[in-house]
């Protein structure tokens, strides 16, 4: 299952949160080699935009709290689907058109 997720962190002084900041580096690099992010960018300013690839809710739900331990943030969630399931659904959609199978009026 994929998410992204978008930290937008507490409004600390960044200096004030840099042990912790360096924490969430060694944090997540195993999460990173074991695939579970497929993808880390680190925000201008500070926060983090994360591709998890995990196998369900609990899951995420678990690393969303041990980030939030390690520096509190708010998160913008966006579940995602894989771009080649996205175009077989939209190939479905355009083959079978909403009406198609209605009789005439």
């Amino acid at each position: 299952m994929l998410f992204l997720v978008i930290s937008d962190p507490r409004p600390e002084r960044p200096s004030a949160v840099a042990a912790q900041r360096q924490s969430y580096w060694r944090w997540i690099e195993p999460l990173i080699a074991a695939g579970q992010v497929k993808s880390l960018h680190a925000k201008v300013g500070r926060g983090a935009a994360v591709l998890f690839d995990v196998d369900s809710n609990e899951t995420l739900h678990r690393y969303l709290n041990e980030w939030a331990d390690i520096i509190p943030a708010r998160f913008d969630i966006h579940a995602l689907i894989d771009p080649t399931a996205a175009q077989r659904f939209l190939a479905t959609q355009v083959a079978e058109k909403p009406g198609d199978s209605l009789p005439p009026p």
